[in-house]
């Protein structure tokens, strides 16, 4: 087994960030296609015995697929009009893939101020616990159609990073569109290398170029680290990889692909 099939094998609870460029095609549609692939694995791996609760993006872009109009509005009020509308497409696709394995899903949009009131806090970690206990796959996202700066997470890995300190997670995985952490932009350097463990978040950073962020997500790969931070500093481990590609999740743990550890400290 590989060195990323040991951690996942090590590892009960698991949270699963899926990015927007995941969840999409090169038109900035919903790639039904790649959805269902991601389910599949990570069916596996729940009867494999392992938890698993998502943290989706994608709400913005099946808005836009839900309606075909809207998508170059830049007004505040239209965007979120957009995730109200996605939202809702995002989850019946959710759930209709799941339903065909025999799972449920469940909603939690959530903002900023959920995690930083405890009350808060409390009543979400115990809904996450008792999905989960049932079998049901919770589906985390932020609430776009409420949410200002003032409120904002922002991005779904740090949306990720929170979910899985507050549940208190072996393992956060983000599946986005690069195979992990490069010593500069792949895109960009042919001759980029992957780095696949990283232990020293700053030392990193200082290091490689990390400029660069996609267009149909909100994130690069700074909030990646970032939000590895977030776990590392509450003992998770975070792995990046390419969800793009078909099988990711079941090739990086047979070791016929790479991706990108943070262990932390």
């Amino acid at each position: 087994m590989s060195r990323i099939g040991d951690l996942v094998s090590d590892c009960r609870k698991i949270v699963v960030k899926i990015g927007s460029n995941t969840l999409s095609d090169e038109t900035g549609n919903v790639n039904r296609k790649a959805m269902h692939n991601i389910v599949e694995q990570l069916v596996e791996l729940m009867k494999d015995g392992k938890q698993i609760i998502i943290v989706s993006s994608g709400a913005g872009i099946c808005g836009v697929a839900a309606i075909n109009k809207w998508s170059r509005k830049s007004d505040m009020n239209y965007k979120q009009a957009l995730c109200a509308i996605g939202q809702v497409e995002l989850m019946m696709a959710y759930k209709e893939l799941f339903k065909e394995c025999d799972y449920h899903v469940a909603q939690l949009l959530l903002t900023r101020g959920d995690f930083g009131d405890h009350t808060r806090n409390l009543h979400i970690r115990n809904t996450l616990f008792t999905l989960v206990d049932e079998g049901v796959v919770p589906i985390v996202n932020e609430n776009d159609s409420v949410s200002v700066d003032e409120i904002r997470i922002g991005d779904n890995d740090t949306l990720g990073a929170l979910t899985a300190n507050l549940w208190g997670a072996d393992l956060l995985i983000l599946l986005s569109d690069i195979d992990g952490v490069y010593d500069k932009n792949p895109k960009i350097h042919p001759n980029a290398e992957l780095i696949e463990e990283i232990y020293d978040i700053d030392g990193i950073k200082a290091e490689i170029d990390m400029n660069g962020t996609n267009k149909f997500g909100t994130g690069g790969i700074a909030t990646k680290m970032e939000a590895a931070r977030r776990v590392n500093e509450f003992g998770i481990p975070m792995l990046l990889l390419n969800g793009k590609k078909e099988d990711i999740l079941r090739k990086a743990v047979s070791g016929q692909e790479r991706g990108t550890v943070f262990f932390g400290k």
